[in-house]
């Protein structure tokens, strides 16, 4: 025989959102959540950019057409995967960081090995590292705070 539904008063029902006024503690999770959601704007203002050069509005003076045929192609590449990282970046989900990784290594790579597509940009290879690390560290915190 089933039970009968019970039906609950209001005031029998604990509040969902903490009322207090407390400061709700900070844990890595928060972070690395925090941290994916600036890299994505970040991500998506780059992948914007790169765009731009496609269409002509930014870039070099010579227009995209003119650019190598290495060039474009990394133009367009990281055009359409920055904007993919950024949406999945933003969501926090576990592929948006694969491919934001795919990205940075990308553009380290051709910074350091085919300086000929972009020109040598040590800066850009070294705030990519940082990032990544920046990434791996929170992302290591935040699964010790979850432990299986």
């Amino acid at each position: 025989m089933t039970e009968p539904i019970k039906i609950v008063a209001r005031g029998d029902i604990e509040p969902v959102a903490d009322v207090s006024g407390r400061p709700v503690p900070r844990g890595w999770t928060d972070w690395l959540v925090l941290f994916l959601r600036v890299m994505s704007v970040v991500i998506m203002l780059k992948g914007l950019y790169h765009w731009a050069v496609v269409c002509g509005f930014m870039g070099p003076h010579d227009g995209f057409l003119d650019m190598s045929t290495s060039a474009q192609s990394a133009t367009v590449f990281f055009a359409i995967i920055d904007l993919v990282a950024a949406v999945g970046l933003w969501l926090a989900a576990p592929w948006g960081a694969v491919v934001w990784l795919t990205s940075s290594v990308s553009m380290v790579v051709i910074d350091v090995f085919f300086p000929q597509v972009y020109g040598e940009a040590i800066l850009v290879v070294v705030v990519e590292l940082l990032l990544i690390l920046a990434y791996l560290f929170l992302a290591i915190m935040a699964a010790r705070e979850h432990p299986p």
